[in-house]
């Protein structure tokens, strides 16, 4: 098996033994103007450690760049991402077009490998058409957290048991102070316990009228990611035995999953959410 991944000029390929890796670069050596970088050590600002048994990822030059670029290369580490309740009132407008910079700097490195920074960056998100200065000191705080963490990485070890797609979902309840809408949450690893392979944190598009119908809507999403997990993992030819596995800390969202009856306060419930109905015990398993 080949597995080729393009980034406008920058490649990387990936084989399933030395040989038809060999093959597969001597091919484009002949149709196309390139340089071996050998090993891969380095792609798109990741940093990449490769040894026997395991891969580590990191960011590690990526943030120490975003410190110096913002001048925040000397400031004091913070131990979280963010306070714990983030409540914005009316104050000063900032700088946009640093602001810009900056929230999508750290899109950049949440996506890639840092799923601890994601709910506070998808929150500042939010403000980018008119950013206030209480946004800004929020992301100092953000960026002051990556002054000591820096050195965080994803390490995928070599797994000697069976691979099961494993993810956790869950909601907050009309944290928006803005329009009283709730946040959507879901993380999957392979194996259970293992290095995050697929995480996001996103605003729901409605207003969530109880907790229960707010983890139905962030289970949906959960749903939805399995399901292409499910289909990327057996593209490059992994197999599994197990179905995936979703785990769901509100048992009134398990309840509404499993059962199709309209209660009362469902019924109003968008019939798009509901799909998720035909996949309990038949494209996943949830707990």
């Amino acid at each position: 098996m080949i597995v080729i991944l393009f980034w406008v000029d920058d490649v990387i390929v990936g084989a399933s033994n030395e040989n038809l890796l060999g093959e597969t670069k001597q091919l484009f050596k002949e149709n196309f103007k390139m340089k071996d970088m050998e090993q891969l050590s380095y792609f798109l600002g990741i940093d990449f450690e490769q040894v026997q048994d395991f891969v580590r990822m990191h960011q590690q030059r990526y943030i120490q760049n975003l410190l110096e670029k913002f001048e925040m290369l000397d400031c004091k580490p913070k131990d979280t991402p963010c306070e714990q309740k983030l409540e914005w009132s009316e104050c000063e407008p900032f700088d946009s077009k640093r602001y810009h910079e900056i929230v999508g700097s750290l899109i950049y490195l949440m996506m890639c490998t840092r799923p601890d920074i994601s709910w506070v960056v998808t929150r500042l998100s939010q403000f980018l058409s008119q950013p206030l200065q209480c946004h800004w000191i929020t992301l100092k705080h953000v960026l002051q957290y990556l002054k000591g963490t820096a050195h965080y990485d994803l390490c995928y070890r070599k797994c000697e048991k069976g691979l099961r797609i494993t993810g956790y979902t869950d909601s907050d309840w009309a944290s928006s102070m803005e329009d009283s809408r709730s946040t959507s949450g879901y993380c999957f690893s392979l194996v259970e316990d293992g290095p995050l392979i697929s995480w996001k944190s996103r605003k729901q598009q409605i207003v969530a009228l109880s907790t229960c119908e707010a983890e139905y809507i962030a289970l949906t999403v959960a749903v939805q990611e399995v399901m292409y997990l499910s289909h990327l993992v057996k593209s490059v030819g992994v197999t599994y035995d197990q179905l995936p596995i979703i785990y769901e800390d509100n048992q009134g969202t398990i309840a509404l999953a499993n059962n199709p009856t309209k209660h009362q306060r469902s019924k109003h419930i968008d019939v798009r959410y509901h799909f998720i109905r035909f996949e309990v015990n038949k494209g996943f398993e949830l707990k």
